[in-house]
């Protein structure tokens, strides 16, 4: 049952009361604690209210209408940077080494993704909702890799995305590792994909795997798509040393300056990881306006290192991703936060540091959504509760650290997308996770099997020159 569909009427009136509403002006927080109106999937009005007369936690409300108690509201979550794909792999048995980046690519991830069928695909993307939702994520760019099944992998997203109610910006991740045949078809997919299934809701980029594993003649082609149909590009750039080692023996030049020869960046494109790069790639992606997504967990967890932030210009837009490892952009955040701060920064730098990540994303998705809201009166009713009650007034000059502190430690209590509840009181609406977990279950259960059988090997071909 499609999301628009389902048996709520957006017409309806709904308030959400005694909230913390977190509007953005100018690229300041204004707290107002009070009452907030949504119909037709807008706000319609905010009302102040005094705080120390408002309804307890425990007062009655009606399945419309929302008592906050006191929590907090802000704009959803964003995560720039996933991989759906991603999402049966806790757990598998990986029977070959991975110490080693390119090991983990080769022996891991190369051979799962080889391995997805559309069920899979499906079963993955039913997980990703699922966490989504639970993290207050309601807006995904998703980087997608299935080169056994390429076809309808994209459609497949946007159908369970649009389902439940999410936003997505999509691509698939082009490479030449299983030959230049499969680096065409996934190109085309990016073009089927831009002319059937581009709506309010999704949007596409043209996604790119790593340097090292793209042929100059595959990023001749990629170039001639995102003129065609101005794309950005949503790559991996520099994620481990070994992208500019082999970059440059294979294609006789760096990452960065091949994206530039081929005329891959500008405003709207995506670098994930950007951890290797030296000053001269900082001033080309600055002069592009490209922006980067880091991705913290995922770097720690693979032990590739992580970028010294302070040499990163403050005119690159930063973005945070989750790089699949999970859902929780919140945690992307803090983490952000706290590794700044530990590479010896003040706290007024770290914290001016995190309100530039927070205010880039706004600019940025607004490339793709120019409906992302600031929870003004007049916007679209995305917005996220979480289940936190500060524990003293929340003010413009405070917000940064309730929102670090407090805010970040919270989970989400409830998720309203374009002015209907995707989660409420915890609960997750329209759906049957009993029916979603079983059918995740069954298909990470056969991707499992052919690990445990090592039924994977030989399937992914070193690149060729062409």
């Amino acid at each position: 049952m499609k999301f628009d569909k389902l048996n709520m009427n957006n017409a309806i009136q709904k308030t959400i009361k005694n909230a913390w509403i977190c509007q953005i002006k100018q690229n300041v927080i204004h707290p107002i604690f009070g009452n907030l109106q949504i119909e037709k999937g807008k706000i319609v009005d905010i009302i102040p209210i005094n705080i120390n007369h408002f309804e307890s936690l425990s007062s009655n409300f009606n399945e419309i209408d929302l008592n906050a108690g006191g929590r907090v509201i802000t704009i959803p979550m964003v995560n720039f940077h996933d991989h759906f794909y991603s999402r049966l792999a806790k757990g598998l048995p990986v029977q070959l080494p991975t110490a080693r980046f390119h090991d983990i690519l080769k022996n891991l991830w190369w051979k799962l993704d080889h391995a997805l069928d559309e069920e899979m695909i499906r079963a993955c993307v039913q997980m990703g909702i699922i966490e989504s939702i639970r993290h207050g994520v309601s807006n995904i760019f998703d980087h997608h890799s299935s080169p056994s099944s390429i076809k309808s992998s994209l459609s497949i997203i946007k159908s369970e995305l649009e389902k439940y109610g999410l936003r997505g910006v999509l691509c698939f991740e082009s490479s030449d590792r299983n030959g230049q045949q499969v680096a065409q078809q996934t190109l085309g997919v990016h073009e089927q994909f831009f002319k059937k299934d581009l709506s309010s809701d999704f949007k596409c980029m043209l996604g790119l795997h790593a340097s090292f594993t793209l042929t100059d003649e595959t990023l001749r082609q990629a170039s001639q798509v995102i003129q065609k149909y101005n794309l950005g590009i949503h790559i991996h750039l520099c994620e481990d040393p070994i992208d500019r080692e082999l970059s440059l023996k294979e294609y006789n030049c760096l990452p960065v300056k091949r994206l530039i020869h081929f005329k891959l960046l500008n405003s709207k494109s995506i670098l994930s990881h950007g951890i290797h790069l030296t000053a001269n790639d900082y001033s080309t992606i600055a002069k592009m306006g490209s922006a980067i997504a880091y991705n913290p967990d995922s770097n720690l967890n693979n032990a590739v290192g992580l970028p010294d932030f302070n040499k990163v210009p403050n005119d690159i837009p930063i973005l945070a991703g989750t790089d699949g490892m999970h859902a929780n952009i919140a945690r992307s955040l803090k983490q952000l936060f706290l590794l700044y701060r530990h590479q010896g920064n003040s706290f007024e730098q770290t914290f001016n540091w995190i309100r530039k990540i927070y205010f880039d994303q706004l600019k940025f998705i607004r490339q793709y959504y120019p409906d992302y809201p600031e929870l003004q009166i007049g916007d679209r009713g995305d917005m996220i509760v979480w289940d936190y009650v500060p524990p003293n007034f929340l003010t413009r000059e405070n917000f940064w650290g309730h929102f670090i502190y407090g805010i970040l430690e919270y989970p989400i209590h409830s998720v309203i997308q374009h002015g209907k509840f995707l989660m409420k009181n915890f609960q997750i609406l329209h759906l049957n996770e009993d029916v979603i977990w079983n059918n995740i279950r069954k298909h990470g259960q056969r991707l499992y099997e052919l690990f445990i059988k090592d039924d994977l090997s030989g399937l992914n071909e070193k690149p060729q020159k062409h």
